[in-house]
């Protein structure tokens, strides 16, 4: 059964394992771990461990029936899909120099494998790479992928990473895993059906070390026994570091699967386990890592409920959308819904409106005086709403034009203001705010033009355009912005363009929901807008170079791409952005935006990653581009806007 109820979480964490031996008898294994034990699936090995194919075939000289645990008419398939990761034969190493155990390893692996596809299972743990050379390991496992259906792969990857000044004498063998694992996966081609599969021991490598791992695609984490301690009613336990790393395999979706022999002697039928949980009907323990279970039940269980912005954004999470083309396509209905119902920018923006109103007019003047206020791309009337009532929050008198291109807005528009009474206020303009001529000037410009990372949905060419409307001394809102970039690991990103199989894609910005990334160094600026632009010949052109430090103690990282954001002043000290340090709290109307590397690029711990960027514009696009010039060189994407490009 789930490890819990979690309001709004759906996820596969919420189901947890258990790692076994070998049982011909694979009805009584479910039983024994599911159905006594409240494990949620088993991870077990396909073929009894004395196999060997080279023994087999002299002494039968013939082929013999493979020694699995049983038929596959012992369960359905349903079962066998749903409760059971196959666990490949633990002894192989398709690297020995003695040939014939590499042979047979060949070809145990190729069996086994072949036989968990039969079953239709979801998984197959594969061991660790033996030593330091594993070409040969990786060869067959790329061999085999390409020949599998739906079946992920999970390689076992103990979570290790030494210090540089550790005496630990594990060293000599084995710095830092995260270099096994990218090896074994550059080997297999970024394959996106394998993943990883982290043994977690009992020290754990620093902070920014782990961050590394929750970009990568890492689907299960094994937990042994040998990594509880024991509390003070003699029940096991994890250290504070270690229950902060289970909490962010729950979040990432990661699996937990327990693993070795029980070390704590609970007593049988004990009632004061963390979730009570460990007693069964019979008041007698039914499995001997249930107590180990009942703990990681509990650090689930005590997680908060997922917040409702957290739940409505779940679906998005990791998954790639175009841009919009906000000046070459008219909205839909949907889209407007959408950003409507994000009331925090709107209290945002009429706080700063409202700002703006009382600075623009004294107090003895607020009834004599009648702001000229001008809503330029006002869609449905968020923000014409929002103006009104800042002006009735201040006492302040307004009038107030609403430009709107979308004529389908429109209409919305007009319903609107006849139903509110607005008439006497509010002017609609249907037209292109960059053809429009104005009959007068307005005190205050206001304008949600902002894409995900600023500037991407032309808003200064079209508060440039719109410029003329305003007084000498008028305000706009925002009166500045800036963009910002970070690099990123993102395997599943990486993935998902991968799978396009062209370079359009590589060299396309996507916005994103950021979830199963690691972000490997603090965003930096890029580039900065301010309105009104009193540069009236100015360019928007711009172009900066950025120089990252990767820090010593995260270890050997990748870079998949980069995580753009940005971050608003809309009037004094009002703003709103997606900076993750200054992000605005509960606002959903803006994702990340992700700029993604043809060759990722790796990176050692404490090197410099230099990156340059530039925005490009000509009389019929905007558009972006990029590279990596430090510690490798990337080609230039997007030249010319051969890619991507938003139209003018």
């Amino acid at each position: 059964m789930p490890l819990g109820d979690r309001a709004g979480d759906k996820s596969e964490s919420r189901y947890c394992g258990v790692e076994t031996e070998f049982d011909d008898d694979v009805p009584q294994l479910l039983i024994s771990n599911l159905s006594s034990g409240g494990f949620d699936f088993v991870v077990a090995p396909l073929m009894n461990p004395s196999y060997r194919p080279s023994l087999v075939q002299k002494e039968n000289g013939c082929s013999a029936v493979l020694p699995f645990a049983g038929s596959d008419l012992i369960l359905s398939p349903a079962q066998w899909s749903s409760h059971v990761v196959g666990k490949i034969s633990s002894w192989i190493d398709l690297d020995s120099e003695d040939e014939i155990l590499r042979i047979d390893s060949e070809t145990t692996l190729k069996q086994e494998i072949a036989w968990a596809s039969h079953l239709s299972l979801q998984a197959c743990l594969l061991p660790a790479p033996k030593g330091t050379s594993y070409a040969n390991y990786a060869r067959c496992v790329h061999q085999i992928l390409q020949g599998l259906n739906n079946m992920q792969l999970w390689l076992r990857i103990p979570l290790v990473k030494v210090d540089d000044d550790s005496t630990d004498a594990k060293s000599e063998h084995l710095v830092d895993s995260w270099d096994l694992w990218n090896s074994f996966r550059l080997l297999c081609e970024h394959h996106s059906q394998l993943s990883v599969a982290l043994d977690i021991l009992s020290t754990l490598p620093s902070p920014n070390s782990l961050g590394r791992w929750f970009g990568e695609s890492v689907r299960a984490a094994l937990i042994s026994t040998d990594c509880f301690l024991t509390n003070s009613r003699g029940y096991p336990c994890l250290s504070k570091r270690h229950q902060k790393l289970i909490t962010g395999f729950f979040n990432h979706s990661i699996q937990v699967v327990l693993s070795g022999k029980a070390l704590h002697n609970v007593s049988r039928g004990g009632t004061d386990s963390p979730t009570g949980l460990n007693k069964s009907p019979d008041g007698v323990q039914s499995h001997p890592l249930r107590c180990y279970l009942d703990y990681v039940a509990f650090l689930y269980q005590r997680m908060d409920p997922l917040p409702e912005q957290e739940r409505i954004e779940l679906g998005y999470r990791d998954f790639l959308q175009a841009p919009l083309q906000p000046l070459m396509d008219n909205l839909e209905s949907q889209t407007y819904e959408t950003f409507e119902k994000d009331a925090v920018k709107y209290i945002q923006y009429q706080r700063a409106i409202a700002k703006a109103l009382k600075d623009r007019v004294p107090d003895d003047k607020a009834s004599s005086v009648t702001t000229v206020l001008m809503v330029v791309g006002a869609g449905r009337g968020p923000l014409v709403r929002a103006a009104l009532q800042a002006a009735e929050e201040t006492d302040r008198k307004l009038k107030v034009y609403a430009v709107e291109k979308n004529p389908n807005a429109v209409v919305t528009l007009n319903c609107l203001v006849r139903m509110e009474g607005w008439e006497k206020i509010v002017t609609i303009i249907s037209c292109d705010m960059r053809s429009w001529e104005a009959s007068e000037k307005a005190d205050i410009l206001v304008s949600e033009l902002l894409g995900s990372f600023g500037d991407n949905e032309l808003s200064p060419e079209c508060l440039d355009g719109a410029q003329r409307f305003l007084k000498e001394d008028g305000i706009s809102i925002p009166s500045s912005y800036t963009s910002f970039l970070q690099p990123i690991t993102a395997s599943k990103l990486y993935n998902d363009v991968k799978a396009h199989k062209d370079v359009v894609h590589f060299e396309t910005a996507y916005v994103v929901k950021l979830h199963n990334v690691a972000r490997l160094s603090p965003p930096q600026p890029v580039f900065t807008f301010t309105h009104p632009n009193k540069i009236s010949e100015g360019s928007n052109e711009r172009y900066k170079k950025l120089v990252f430090e990767i820090p010593n103690d995260t270890g050997a990282a990748i870079i998949h791409g980069f995580g753009g954001y940005f971050d608003a002043t809309l009037y004094g000290d009002v703003h709103l952005g997606t900076e993750p340090s200054t992000a605005t709290p509960n606002m959903f109307s803006w994702f990340a935006i992700f700029f993604p590397l043809r060759t990722p690029i790796c990176v050692r711990p404490g090197s410099s990653v230099q990156v340059h960027f530039w925005r490009c514009c000509n009389p019929n696009k905007v558009w972006y581009e990029w590279c990596v010039t430090s510690p490798s060189q990337s080609p230039l994407h997007n030249v010319n806007g051969r890619s991507y490009w938003v139209g003018l």
